[in-house]
């Protein structure tokens, strides 16, 4: 009897560590108190939650909020905040002290992050995070933010870790680049109206796995003006495979 109660632990100790890292959607909501007709400010969270291996879940979990906090939170004591629930609502409440300050200047604050599993493999994990909040202004902004983990460890993938020659690729890109968008090859990268810094082209803040290939993503002002939009190239795999340390 013994033995087989030793047996049964032995497996469920197994079938425990056999589990996939999986993912549920949740969804945070806040909208202000303050009476409204129009444009009534609101905040919508939804994020992909890493589940059941807890160490990598909790790394990856980790990451995704800190980078949520960077474009939404406008307090003065991040500390404060430590789930996407304290999040959301000091986004209103930032916005209802402004109100009371600027009562006729500020109107239809906006928040809207949406996150979802962009890309799985047994190596890398790419969490792509679609944001854009408006606080006044002409406009608002909305961007893509690009999280890349180690499938393996939960840990973060950083650009420069995704390349065996970052150079070597660099300069694909580059002349990849320029045919797409028309850039004479001796002419300056900023000949046809971009804004590269220091008259350079750089890789650029998020690059993602997809299914069609490797995306160079380029947001507003990080390449081009705002009115230029966003500028982007994909890569099929079997192009660049060579330069990836990870597929």
């Amino acid at each position: 009897m013994k033995n087989y109660i030793f047996i049964i632990f032995l497996c469920l100790i197994f079938t425990s560590c056999k589990k996939e890292l999986s993912f549920e959607n949740e969804t945070f909501e806040e909208k202000s108190t303050i009476p409204c007709k129009n444009d009534c400010p609101k905040i919508t969270i939804e994020v992909p939650i890493a589940k059941n291996k807890k160490i990598i879940a909790d790394s990856i979990n980790k990451k995704v909020f800190n980078v949520i906090k960077e474009i939404i939170y406008f307090g003065e004591d991040s500390t404060k905040v430590n789930d996407y629930k304290s999040l959301s609502k000091s986004f209103i409440a930032s916005y209802e002290e402004m109100h009371k300050k600027f009562p006729h200047d500020t109107f239809g604050w906006e928040g809207k992050i949406t996150g979802n599993v962009e890309f799985e493999s047994e190596q890398i994990l790419n969490i792509k995070i679609d944001h854009y909040t408006f606080t006044g202004g002409a406009h608002g902004y909305q961007g893509f933010r690009s999280l890349l983990f180690n499938q393996k460890t939960g840990k973060v993938i950083f650009n420069d870790q995704l390349f065996k020659n970052e150079k070597e690729f660099k300069a694909f890109a580059e002349k990849e680049f320029r045919l797409k968008y028309q850039i004479p090859e001796n002419a300056n990268i900023n000949a046809t109206g971009l804004m590269f810094e220091n008259d350079k082209f750089q890789l650029p803040q998020n690059i993602f796995y997809t299914s069609t290939g490797l995306l160079l993503y380029y947001n507003s002002y990080e390449a081009a003006s705002y009115a230029d939009g966003p500028k982007e190239i994909v890569f099929p795999y079997d192009k660049v495979s060579k330069y990836l340390k990870f597929q």
